[in-house]
């Protein structure tokens, strides 16, 4: 997975690769690529999250409270995968790995 880190952003890649920096992964991202993947809009390998848990990434799983914060977020963004992001990261004071620049209307914090 190294060699992904190149199609990233500079700033995003210095702050995976830090030390110190906790680097965790929404099951949110994991649900996108499988579905982009098994309609054949992304190439991405099978086993995407096993390699992410040898990698020591931590998971971020779908709770009941990031689905309901969706709703108090206003429409900058209509996306469903991206605002779950944004609710994840403004519950959970993380920030987001995007290249999306719609995000930070959010006021959350964004890295690329």
């Amino acid at each position: 997975m190294a060699g992904d880190l190149d199609q990233i952003g500079k700033r995003a890649r210095e702050a995976i690769t830090a030390q110190g920096n906790r680097v965790v992964i929404s099951a949110v991202v994991i649900w996108e690529v499988a579905i982009k993947r098994s309609l054949g809009k992304l190439d991405a390998p099978s086993d995407v999250l096993e390699q992410l848990e040898r990698a020591g990434v931590d998971q971020l799983p779908i709770t009941a409270r990031h689905a309901d914060h969706v709703g108090t977020l206003p429409l900058h963004h209509r996306d469903p995968f991206d605002r779950l992001l944004i609710a994840q990261a403004e519950i959970e004071n993380l920030a987001l790995v995007t290249a999306d620049g719609e995000s930070s209307s959010y006021g959350i914090e964004t890295v690329w």
